[in-house]
């Protein structure tokens, strides 16, 4: 293994031995929060600090087999040890660069999902409300919740766009490669002479900030806009100047709520989906700044980017930035996204290996 890996596994190793005696410590209950930190970088250190462990056992073991080769006696007990050892070796070498590779800081977050029609009219808001029900029926099988925080209905029953806040467990993480341009090929509903139409909808994820304060936004650069709701509600929501929009004047960014109610919840929402939204624009500017000419798996990061398509005809789904193609497009389209998402996730984690290795 790498001299570099091996001298920061020996620190995190040191680290862990710090961690423990501050927690064992009759003063460590004293700042709770300090505590629950502290644990919880305790709880992550022993895991990697325990395959080091195994991998500098492993190491032992095979240095010991070498020496043994040269007793005629233990000759071949020892090269058999040799063989196994070195079998398993490159095994843990490769578990401990994983748990090396640097973690995002958003994988834990709650997400802003938005799904927009695109190019082909009436039959992309239809496969804009198909996406965004797979999307939905994934978050069903995951347990997460979903809520609708504006949505602008097609005449024929699709989205125009809609925009949604799913919450739960690790959300991001399993989501944050799906935003760009979503590509369907099939025949629609309204045509009459079963002519394949191709259309597009645009994806975005975005994860939720833990606070309007983590992105500043001045007052002074928006505009809060309220009118009265259209759509189902009841009588009251179409009665009063509840919905909000707000439009943020550097960037250009428009926002609109009318889900609630409440004028007041409505902007709160409004805020939160703007924030997420601003912090969006910022994260993918500091990519695109620090971008090398290695292939990023999320691509360049524009929404108008092609990643999949989902031909209908051929029921197949192909992801074009891992050369992907699974013949199986009607679970797909009924959330059963595991197998494409995890796809996505192994080789953006074979892309950080590489990047690791070529840095060392």
């Amino acid at each position: 293994m790498n001299q570099s890996i091996c001298d920061k596994l020996e620190q995190l190793t040191g680290r862990l031995d710090e961690l423990g005696r501050i927690l064992a410590s009759s003063e460590a209950t004293q700042d709770m929060d300090e505590f629950r930190k502290l644990s919880c970088e305790y709880a992550e250190l022993g895991p990697v600090v325990a395959l080091y462990q195994s991998w500098r056992h492993a190491e032992s073991e095979l240095s010991s087999a070498l020496e043994m080769l040269a007793d005629p006696e233990m000759k071949e007990l020892a090269a058999a040890e040799v063989v196994a050892v070195r079998e398993r070796l490159p095994q843990i070498e490769k578990e401990l660069q994983k748990m090396l590779l640097p973690k995002d800081a958003n994988d834990a977050r709650n997400v802003f999902l938005e799904v927009r029609a695109g190019t082909g009219g009436e039959e992309s808001a239809l496969f804009a409300g198909n996406l965004f029900r797979m999307y939905t029926r994934y978050a069903e099988r995951q347990r997460w919740q979903v809520e609708v925080i504006s949505a602008s209905v097609s005449d024929l029953g699709g989205y125009r766009e809609v925009i949604a806040r799913v919450i739960g467990n690790g959300v991001y993480s399993r989501l944050k490669f799906e935003s760009g341009a979503h590509r369907v090929q099939r025949v629609p509903d309204t045509e009459t002479q079963g002519r394949i139409h191709t259309s597009a909808c645009t994806v975005a994820v975005m994860p939720e900030a833990d606070a309007l304060e983590e992105v500043h936004i001045n007052p002074a650069e928006i505009r809060v806009d309220t009118y009265r709701a259209s759509g189902a509600g009841g009588q009251h929501i179409n009665k009063t100047d509840s919905a909000v929009r707000i439009t943020h004047l550097p960037t250009g960014i428009v926002v609109e709520c009318q889900d609630d109610r409440s004028q007041h919840k409505n902007k709160a929402q409004a805020l939160s989906v703007l924030a997420a939204r601003i912090r969006d624009v910022q994260e993918r500017e500091q990519h695109a700044n620090i971008a090398s000419t290695r292939r990023d798996l999320i691509g360049s990061g524009d929404r108008s980017e092609r990643i999949r398509t989902y031909n209908f005809p051929q029921g197949r789904v192909t992801d074009h930035r891992i050369n992907l193609t699974l013949y199986k497009i009607e679970a797909i389209m009924d959330g059963d996204l595991d197998e494409l998402l995890a796809a996505l996730a192994a080789e953006y984690q074979a892309d950080q290996l590489a990047m690791l290795a070529d840095s060392e």
